[in-house]
């Protein structure tokens, strides 16, 4: 039997930010081994890798002198500079993966997200927010990645971001790591079951028939009772 309601195939378009340390990477890892049909677009950067990441892993790390060549050639669906580095979103199969009714998770800076709700504002845009300050301050000295004058310019970055959650869908406090991934996972599936997501409502002759039965059977059971 045919269901009732068909959605549609394309998926959604979901972009989560946050300040750096709020815990962005380790959700979306949790949704991705917890929900089906999700696809994680990999960003680009001018970047140097950090430690054990690999290239088109965390992130596609080209040349600055790249990064701007693909400015230049238009494959960049948005791009940012942070911290003296590129960060963009390469184009590239993300339409693809959404017509094949995938939901695509890109993890970008607030500006780029800006950008792109500004070019698709149907997608879904999540803010990932740390519990306080001191503990940012925490989680950021404990990479253990960047100088103290880099920490220093991303603590200072984060109250310029978090001013913006307003712009978002939803927010999230990552305080206890594994309820933020259930939080940003109801979001999810939330959004799988909006009524705009229904392509069409199928009700055929069989649905038919089997509502005039119980109409029918109805009318018998109050004729006896009439009795």
């Amino acid at each position: 039997m045919k269901d009732l309601i068909q959605s549609k195939v394309k998926g959604n378009l979901v972009v989560i930010s946050g300040p750096s340390g709020a815990g962005k990477g380790s959700i979306i890892q949790g949704i991705l081994k917890g929900i089906p049909n999700l696809w994680l677009s990999i960003s680009m950067t001018s970047r140097a890798i950090r430690g054990k990441e690999q290239n088109g892993k965390e992130y596609y790390f080209i040349t600055r002198e790249e990064f701007e060549k693909k400015i230049q050639e238009n494959e960049l669906l948005e791009y940012t500079e942070y911290s003296g580095n590129y960060y963009g979103t390469p184009r590239g199969k993300i339409n693809e993966h959404l017509q094949l009714g995938q939901d695509v998770i890109l993890e970008i800076e607030i500006e780029g997200a800006l950008r792109i709700k500004e070019l698709i504002p149907d997608a879904i845009f999540i803010f990932i927010m740390p519990p306080n300050m001191r503990e940012l301050k925490t989680r950021l000295e404990n990479r253990k990645t960047d100088s103290e004058e880099k920490i220093l310019q991303r603590f200072k970055r984060a109250y310029q971001e978090i001013n913006e959650v307003t712009k978002y869908n939803y927010v999230v406090v990552n305080d206890v790591l594994e309820l933020a991934i259930e939080k940003v996972k109801a979001i999810l599936l939330a959004e799988r079951c909006r009524v705009d997501r229904i392509e069409e409502m199928y009700v055929g002759s069989l649905e038919e028939v089997l509502h005039e039965s119980l109409v029918d059977n109805k009318s018998i059971v109050n004729q006896e009772r009439e009795i």
